[in-house]
């Protein structure tokens, strides 16, 4: 395998790097991933064994838990593990992630017998989990091993071991966790999302535990951000036009809900209306001569971002404003300023 070796000295700029080490730059790049994707691929093929009876058993154990999961682990393995731990709790499993050196020293405290206990370590014989070991053995805590050797002293005191296939690592010399860490991570997350879907977490139960940022606002119901009330710009099939273009401006939307003689919502009348007729004697027509019949609508109880997906759908280009409603009825409005606002655009 070629090696790259780039001269540099301190401060020196890197815009005389050379063609010769561009390629074995993304020679690396590319021998990196095909590792790591190799480790994966290694990683899918092992449920054809006997990672298929231990994975199941593994999440059967983390459901009837009626405390948490507590993520262990040390060095790589450590930081993979506070992911995986960051990971189910966001997903609807309460979990957290103790560092196995400071578990010997008090931290055993924060776990108890109602808890389930992952545990991950490549060799399986990272001697700082010796006191997890012990403990969750002297206690009769559910253990989930993650390593790649069933027969370490891990995998030994496991109650359920994903037993992970041996890959070589992307480092040239096998020795820095690469691969290693991408499958660890690959079967953390493969037991968030089986649980996620086990237990039926939805859409809007994931935003509970993502209010903030632009994840949060996407997670956001439309109900939360509608204009209701007066604010909605409604119109009866009859009204006449000169009166109709003057309610439009008044409500500042840009567009008009034109609702039959029951109150459901019949068609909508924009901007783009108003231009297509504006050479048909647009002031002596009514809402039912202009207006657009069956409009593109939504729900109160879906997500903000759902309202920008269909906004921005290429069968309904140049919608800014949609009309919410409940048994055909308008009971709310939406626009794109909105959602550019809170972020979600």
């Amino acid at each position: 395998m070629e090696n790259i070796a780039l001269n540099t000295m301190t401060g020196e700029s890197d815009d005389q790097i050379t063609s010769t080490e561009i390629r074995q730059i993304n020679a690396s790049a590319r021998r990196t991933l095909m590792s790591e994707q190799a480790g994966l691929s290694l990683l899918t093929e092992a449920f054809e064994n006997g990672l298929s009876t231990e994975f199941p058993k593994a999440l059967n154990l983390i459901r009837k838990a009626t405390g948490r999961v507590i993520v262990t682990g040390v060095g790589k393995s450590g930081h993979i593990g506070s992911k995986i731990a960051a990971t189910l709790a966001s997903t609807g499993t309460p979990a957290f992630f103790l560092h196995a050196a400071e578990a010997s020293h008090g931290d055993l405290g924060m776990v108890t017998k109602q808890d389930v206990v992952i545990a991950l370590s490549w060799s399986g014989e990272s001697t700082e989990l010796h006191a997890m070991l012990d403990y969750a053995t002297r206690f009769t805590i559910p253990l989930i091993a993650i390593t790649s050797n069933k027969q370490s002293a891990l995998g030994r005191h496991a109650t359920a071991c994903l037993e992970l296939p041996k890959a070589i690592e992307a480092c040239p010399h096998n020795l820095a966790p690469t691969t290693s860490t991408i499958m660890q991570l690959a079967i953390g997350d493969a037991l968030s999302v089986a649980l996620l879907e086990t237990r039926g977490f939805s859409a809007n139960d994931f935003g509970l535990f993502h209010p903030g940022g632009q994840l949060g606002a996407k997670l956001k119901t439309i109900g939360e951000i509608m204009h209701h009330g007066d604010a909605l710009p409604l119109a009866g099939l009859a009204m006449p036009m000169t009166e109709a273009i003057i309610k439009m401006s008044e409500k500042g939307f840009g567009c008009l809900g034109i609702c039959d003689d029951a109150g459901e919502l019949a068609g909508i009348i924009t901007d783009g209306d108003l231009r297509r007729h504006i050479n048909d004697n647009l002031l002596d027509l009514t809402t039912k001569d202009v207006m657009t019949p069956k409009p593109v609508t939504t729900q109160k109880k879906k997500l903000a971002s759902a309202a920008l997906d269909i906004m921005n759908s290429s069968g309904s280009a140049g919608i800014t404003t949609l009309f919410v409603v409940e048994n055909k009825k308008p009971i709310g409005l939406v626009h794109i300023h909105d959602l550019l606002r809170l972020g979600v655009a």
